[in-house]
């Protein structure tokens, strides 16, 4: 049986969805103006932020655990898709639970880049 076909339209999907956390921060960003936003939107941003950053972290971090080379291409793409998904997830959910302490520090920055810290 040929999966070549499928492989290939499994790794375009997986190569879309790959990138749609750094899509989804980036049209956040784009054309955003912070300097109205209320307190709640700004630590959102920041949350997200950290989140993305976080993610990333935990990606490099799996690289460096060798992987089962009896895995066809098709099943690989599979799990790389599934994992990446467990992983964004992961960090979604350190970031909303302790986090590290990367939101605050970002959210703290913006109100004093925008004008927004009232306590100067």
């Amino acid at each position: 049986m040929d999966f070549t076909n499928i492989t290939s339209m499994y790794s375009d999907i997986y190569a879309n969805a790959a990138n749609q956390s750094a899509s989804k921060l980036q049209g956040k960003l784009d054309g955003a103006d912070y300097s109205k936003a209320t307190d709640e939107e700004l630590m959102d941003a920041c949350k997200q932020f950290e989140a993305y950053f976080v993610e990333q972290m935990y990606k490099s971090m799996l690289k460096t655990i060798p992987e089962n080379e009896e895995v066809s291409n098709f099943t690989g793409t599979m799990m790389d898709y599934y994992k990446d998904q467990m992983i964004q997830g992961i960090a979604e959910q350190t970031t909303e639970q302790s986090g590290l302490g990367l939101a605050q520090m970002l959210y703290e920055q913006m109100r004093r880049n925008y004008g927004l810290d009232t306590t100067e």
